[in-house]
């Protein structure tokens, strides 16, 4: 195979920038929940996007500016597994939250940078993440622990 043939099909299998942008746009438009974390505080309540598939989780939070303080996304992940994001094309900083199978809450990531490469990742197998905007855990109180129902 030539050169030029070997790079013609590797670019024949970049999704093209339109494709791309509808992508994002789709993934920016997710169907939403009601999302509760009980602890020691009273119930706290979220309404959250579910990034169920591979390409929605890729896309996440990437290139939005703004998100309503009760709002977040939620990362399932099944099966559970070690959890890492990133924060390219990230422009919100965000609280992660890291939620065990059985619900409770393993670990929380606070103010993660935006638009940053660096890894931010679970300390064990877990069964989903909640992107926050930075700073809501810390100012509702939320603690590992605490139950995630959604």
């Amino acid at each position: 195979m030539t050169l030029r043939l070997a790079a013609l099909l590797a670019l024949a299998c970049v999704p093209a920038p339109a494709v791309i942008a509808q992508e994002i746009r789709a993934a920016q438009s997710l169907p939403a929940r009601p999302l509760t974390i009980t602890g020691k505080h009273k119930p706290i309540h979220f309404k959250v996007e579910v990034a169920k598939t591979e390409r929605q989780q890729e896309i996440g939070l990437m290139f939005r500016k703004t998100m309503p303080a009760d709002h977040g996304m939620i990362f399932p992940m099944v099966p559970a597994r070690m959890a890492t994001f990133w924060m390219h094309n990230t422009y919100l900083s965000l609280d992660m939250v890291f939620i065990r199978t059985d619900g409770t809450i393993s670990s929380i990531a606070s103010n993660v940078k935006p638009l940053s490469d660096d890894i931010t990742g679970s300390f064990e197998p877990v069964g989903a993440v909640l992107e926050l905007n930075a700073g809501a855990a810390a100012k509702a109180g939320i603690k590992p622990g605490d139950k995630v129902s959604w």
